[in-house]
């Protein structure tokens, strides 16, 4: 991240060199006050341009070093220095040659912007934030200095300053990944100083139990989920979400038996929780229970929560199951209107269309069931390539 915005910068001090050093610049050195600007001074230039044309930042370097000696009082060649030395990585000797020119000339908006980021990039945050802030105001739009500000001020602890200034900026510039990498990580990071507080206070809390397998569910690693979920049940089992964490992780493990368990002694304790009454439901589902039997929790769920659209789908199939296509078609057509690249509600509208005799709609949505299935295969192709691509970059 740092190389991409030392281009950046790099280029914003050559345009300032650019517009002090062209054919005819004496003006610009005569404007800095200075009867410095000796024939011999002027001669130094001419080679410190030439070198510099030809890509020969050393020499450029060591005329304007000379330049200096015989002109002190001379504040653009500092900043036109400060900048070779930046653009070269050279932090440590462009800091002090820009707060040189600085002195001689406050008003060097560019000497400013660089000086301020030599700071950032020797870990002067002290130093950095007063110059990137002005920088900032003068820029707003520049995505690197923002960055390079706000890496300052959570350095030094100004966390709400940092996700502030980067909540704004991203409401002018939503695109920029690079300020949304970075909000997300703050935002992650202090989540971990909060998470890791809970564990100071009392590491055997359910609470605690509860983190630490959000954890490992996080990571896949559903056994070890498992295990602090449990604890965390066991600590307490009156509390509302504490059977539910453990039943969705037996959902997504696929222990239906022991998913249902949890998420009926989660409904008992929080009975208003659509979402555990369908995902019971849906664990009765996968282990064969009786249709009429799951019919009652998905009703019971729809009716808590009308926009779920996954229990409606769910209660589609059953009524189809049930012999009764004409109650699942209203079910199918919210959801498709939802999710139209759901490739289940498709299969299961060819379904009810055939069951009505409506062949040529049944075979539309076969043939969009089909389309969708295979893009859906691709996609997760791709993936899998990617991450072998990904993979053996990394060995």
């Amino acid at each position: 991240m740092k190389m991409a915005f030392f281009l950046r910068t790099g280029r914003l001090g050559l345009l300032f060199l650019c517009l002090c050093l062209l054919p005819g610049s004496q003006a610009c050195f005569a404007q800095a006050g200075s009867d410095e600007v000796t024939p011999e001074v002027q001669q130094l230039y001419s080679e410190a341009r030439a070198a510099q044309e030809q890509g020969d930042t050393a020499t450029a370097i060591a005329k304007y070093r000379e330049m200096i000696r015989l002109a002190p009082g001379l504040a653009p060649a500092f900043n036109n220095l400060g900048m070779l030395y930046f653009n070269s990585g050279d932090y440590s000797n462009a800091a002090p040659v820009l707060e040189r020119g600085l002195k001689l000339n406050a008003r060097m908006t560019t000497a400013q912007t660089m000086l301020g980021l030599c700071y950032y990039e020797l870990g002067e945050n002290q130093k950095a934030e007063p110059l990137l802030e002005r920088a900032v105001a003068a820029t707003p739009s520049d995505g690197k200095l923002q960055l390079s500000l706000d890496h300052v001020l959570l350095a030094l602890g100004k966390n709400d300053e940092a996700i502030r200034r980067l909540n704004e900026y991203l409401k002018v510039s939503p695109k920029d990944q690079q300020a949304w990498y970075l909000l997300g990580k703050t935002y992650l990071q202090l989540s971990e100083v909060a998470l890791g507080k809970v564990n100071q206070i009392d590491p055997n809390s359910y609470v605690a139990h509860e983190v630490a397998g959000e954890i490992d569910e996080s990571m896949h690693n559903y056994d070890g989920a498992l295990v602090e979920f449990r604890k965390a049940v066991e600590l307490a089992p009156q509390e509302p979400g504490t059977h539910l964490r453990l039943a969705n992780v037996y959902w997504v493990m696929g222990k239906w038996e022991s998913a249902q368990q949890e998420f009926r002694a989660e409904l008992a304790h929080a009975p208003g929780d659509c979402v555990a009454r369908w995902k019971l439901a849906n664990s009765m589902m996968q282990s064969n229970a009786p249709n009429d039997e799951i019919l009652k929790p998905l009703n019971e769920a729809i009716t808590q929560c009308p926009q779920l659209m996954q229990a409606r789908v769910d209660r589609a199939h059953v009524l189809i199951n049930l012999k009764q296509p004409k109650e699942a078609l209203p079910d199918l057509l919210l959801a498709q209107k939802a999710n139209p690249g759901e490739p289940s509600i498709h299969f299961f509208l060819a379904s009810v269309y055939r069951a009505q005799g409506d062949q040529e709609q049944a075979r539309q949505e076969l043939h969009t069931y089909a389309e969708l299935q295979k893009a859906a295969s691709a996609a997760v192709a791709e993936q899998a390539n990617e991450a072998i691509t990904l993979k053996s970059a990394a060995h």
